[in-house]
């Protein structure tokens, strides 16, 4: 299934705003505009439908409670809400389902979070319409959604299991190569990569292989020199990854990730997630440590594996390059450009204006992202 539409109420930077979503999304704003706040939205909704340590009230702790997530801008209303639809296909106008969760403080006594609505619609026809009569009789009832529970939420299960497929990736480099050295807890669903060596390592051999393969051939082109990458754990089953230089002697040439480039890192860690699961995939700016020609190929490798997928999954990327999105193949339908204002940040689309001169033969980099550049950015130059 793909996310076709997201409604968010009082969200962070968000205290009203409404969005479509496209099979491939990307996100683009200035600084502290919002970009991983909205991101943030569909890991939020994966934290709540864990099977394990998830739930509506570990998710809201995880992020430091409701003060930190509702909207600075919500005066009155104190309730955070957010909507979903979901469809088979992406470019599809008709969901299958549709689901509405609001929470906020109980105001009184206990000052529990509690559920404000919980509604899930199947085909247009609502199933689920909270608080009901029994969620009334006990407020303790509203600490929890039905969409984490498993007793509550077999007539749209479809939709907990969805959700929670959703996966995030920001890797960074330094905490794949030094991660024995700077030790320290991890992260929940190891957002940063930290973990990555362990997530290779636990896939089988034969998709672990033919994963590697291709993604080495992508790092041949991208990568100077590059000839192979091989999975090869150490001699105390510690895994790793190997990688092979032509300018090398052929039998001392193989090296670990510690001596890979950060930018060889992250686009490995890119290209395996696209390889990884069915679910949606967040990323978080790709291009970071890449060169801009290879970041200017990022959509192109995107929508080569999804025609070749046997199960093409959703990808939303926030960016602020002017390299990728000048590529000449990026639907205008999946760009969602992020506007701060007085009363929150606004999501829009391409206008009608900005959809001509895409039309024209210009690309989103040339008449979409100027309009994201900080106002009087050209006085940094002048600060002392």
């Amino acid at each position: 299934m793909y996310i076709t539409y997201l409604k968010l109420k009082n969200w962070r930077n968000f205290r009203d705003a409404e969005t479509r979503l496209a099979a491939v999304s990307y996100v683009i704003g200035p600084n502290a505009s919002g970009k991983s706040n909205l991101l943030d939205v569909f890991r939020f909704l994966r934290d709540i439908c864990k099977a394990e340590g998830g739930g509506l009230q570990k998710a809201i702790k995880d992020r430091d409670g409701i003060s930190k997530l509702r909207c600075l801008h919500a005066r009155r209303d104190p309730e955070v809400l957010i909507e979903v639809h979901l469809a088979e296909r992406a470019d599809d106008p008709d969901p299958i389902w549709k689901y509405r969760l609001g929470f906020k403080p109980e105001g009184k006594g206990a000052q529990r979070l509690l559920v404000s609505t919980e509604q899930v619609w199947l085909k247009g026809r609502p199933i689920r319409n909270r608080p009901d009569r029994e969620d009334k009789n006990d407020l303790q009832l509203l600490t929890e959604t039905h969409l984490e529970q498993t007793r509550a939420n077999g007539e749209f299960r479809e939709v907990a299991d969805f959700l929670g497929s959703i996966t995030y990736l920001h890797l960074v480099p330094q905490l794949l190569k030094y991660g024995d050295k700077i030790g320290g807890n991890r992260l929940e669903d190891d957002p940063f990569g930290q973990g990555f060596l362990e997530r290779v390592a636990k896939t089988t051999k034969r998709v672990r292989d033919a994963r590697l393969r291709k993604i080495g051939v992508a790092l041949s082109l991208a990568v100077p020199q590059f000839k192979e990458l091989r999975y090869h754990p150490d001699e105390l089953g510690h895994p790793h990854l190997e990688a092979l230089y032509e300018h090398h002697r052929p039998n001392a040439g193989w090296q670990r990730e510690e001596h890979f480039s950060d930018g060889t890192l992250r686009l490995l860690g890119i290209l395996w997630s696209l390889l990884d699961g069915t679910g949606p995939l967040l990323i978080e700016e790709p291009e970071l440590s890449l060169h801009q020609a290879v970041v200017e190929q990022i959509p192109v490798l995107i929508d080569k594996l999804q025609r070749s997928a046997k199960s093409k999954r959703q990808i939303v990327i926030s960016t602020h390059s002017q390299s990728m999105l000048g590529n000449p193949g990026i639907n205008s339908l999946g760009v969602m450009v992020l506007e701060p204002g007085r009363e929150g940040t606004h999501v829009r689309h391409v206008s009608d204006v900005e959809q001509k001169g895409l039309d024209a033969g210009l690309t989103v980099a040339d008449v979409v992202l100027p309009d994201t550049r900080p106002k009087g950015v050209e006085q940094l130059g002048l600060w002392e």
